[in-house]
This record gives C-alpha cells, sequence and structure tokens, in this order.
C-alpha cells in the first residue's frame, strides 16, 4: 500500500491569510500545508480520504490520474469543499463518483452540492454515487476499511484503518472499544492541532502520550496549525518513532 499526504494543515491552511508569524512566512515546503487529506493506492485502486477546498490543487499536484472513491471523516467544510472537482474524474472514467460516508455526512453533502443531485441537472455538474457507512467494517473495491469512531468535541468523526495503516484526524477523545482498532496498527496518523489546549483537537503532548501508550512502531502528526511551531525545530523534539507529516510526503507499507 502507497500512501501520499495531500494536505497536512489545519482548517485555514498554513500560511494562514495575513499572518505574519514565523511559521507563515517561513521558506521550508514542509511548513506550507493544505487542507488534511490523504491519498490510498492499494490493490491497483486509488482513494482519498476527505476531499477538502484544496482538492483540485492537491490533484494536480500529485498527479492524481484515477480516482476510484472518497471516503470521508465528518462533514466540516475543510474536509468536504472540494467535491465539485471530482467532476473532472466523471468526464475522465465516465462513471459516478463513489462517496462513503455516514449517513450525516452524505446528507450535508446533498444540502451543500445540491445542484448535484436535483432532477435537472446542468450539464457538466459533478454526479456522485452515494454509499452510507456506519461504524463498522466495510468494502471500497475490495480493500477493507475499518471505521474508527473519534470524537471532535461533540461530533462524532471516523478515522480509518485499513490494514497495518490508521488514519485519524479531527479528534480529542478516543474510547477504549475504539482504541482497541488501532492496536498493532504499524503506522498511525494522529491529528496534533498545537501545543496549547484546545476544545476540539489532540495538543502535541495529549498526540504523543496516546502514541506511546499504543505502542505504535511509527507514527506521523497531521492536521498541523501555525501555532505548532517550524517544522524543522519541531521534528527535533519527538521520539524517533513520531515525526511530523508534511504535504507531498509518500509513505509504502
Amino acid at each position: 500500500m502507497k500512501v501520499t499526504f495531500l494536505g497536512t494543515g489545519t482548517s485555514q491552511g498554513v500560511p494562514v491569510i495575513a499572518c505574519e508569524c514565523a511559521v507563515c512566512r517561513s521558506l521550508d515546503f514542509r511548513d506550507k500545508r493544505l487542507r488534511a487529506s490523504v491519498l490510498i493506492e492499494e490493490k491497483g485502486k486509488t482513494f482519498v480520504i476527505d476531499a477538502g477546498p484544496d482538492f483540485r490543487a492537491q490533484m494536480l499536484r500529485a498527479d492524481v490520474h484515477k480516482l476510484d472513491a472518497v471516503v470521508f471523516t465528518h462533514q466540516h467544510k475543510d474536509h468536504t469543499a472540494g467535491l465539485d472537482d471530482v467532476r473532472a474524474f466523471n468526464f475522465l472514467q465516465k462513471k459516478d463518483m463513489p462517496l462513503y460516508g455516514r449517513e450525516e455526512v452524505l446528507n450535508q453533502i446533498k444540502t451543500e452540492f445540491a445542484y448535484a443531485f436535483s432532477e435537472k441537472r446542468y450539464p457538466g455538474v459533478p454526479r456522485f454515487q452515494l454509499h452510507t457507512i456506519e461504524n463498522s467494517p466495510f468494502c471500497v473495491d475490495g480493500v477493507a476499511f475499518q471505521p474508527i469512531e473519534v470524537m471532535h468535541h461533540t461530533l462524532p468523526v471516523f478515522g480509518y484503518r485499513i490494514g497495518d495503516f490508521t488514519y485519524i484526524t479531527d479528534a480529542n477523545y478516543i474510547s477504549e472499544i475504539e482504541l482497541e482498532k488501532i492496536e498493532g496498527t504499524r503506522v498511525l496518523v494522529l491529528d496534533a492541532l498545537q501545543r496549547e489546549a484546545h476544545l476540539s483537537h489532540f495538543t502535541l503532548s495529549q498526540a504523543l502520550d496516546l502514541i506511546d501508550r499504543l505502542n505504535i512502531p511509527l507514527a506521523y502528526l497531521t492536521h498541523l496549525s501555525h501555532k505548532m511551531g517550524l517544522h524543522d525545530a519541531v521534528e527535533k523534539e519527538l521520539p524517533p518513532n513520531v515525526h511530523l507529516a508534511f504535504d507531498g510526503l509518500r509513505l509504502s507499507l
């Protein structure tokens, strides 16, 4: 399996508009973060987890020519707003794009992209095929996904385990039952917004504590804000088995 980090930033991305902090002014490419998303390539299939407002730029930058499905963690705009650009794949592949998400997520998509679901659709609008998922394993084109329900303040969000790879973003609490699903993971991607306490995201110390508790061999931190600090400086503080993810990072499992 191959994993490409399409975006590793928080809802505002990095740099933040009009911000003059050292991180936002950094020339290090690793400090340039689009909204959080990953590309999964497995068994000849290609999927993305989440399609935020940077989806078009991410597809172009990663040179993606085929997309078999989009799987959603939750309905916030920084994870769904780029769906209109799926129409490029509709045209190339000559089929509707399968979307996988819990009922609340798909209902939000139907509201925000109502023009794609109307009876009289304007020519060229994106075409979707909706698949409702629950907190139980499901398959997408022969690839098994295990949802992991986490809490983003009061909003339930799905992380996903695919084989020995687990991806969790937008979380600040994971129950003991859901933690059991992560055990044995070789590579864990976990959100760590900033150092200071936050209402709906793990902090750096909370993420590190969880990684240590689960005895994860290799972990990457994502959904990072400019408040975390410069990539190079933070990386030097981390344990040997933990790294900051960055846009364009590719993993082979």
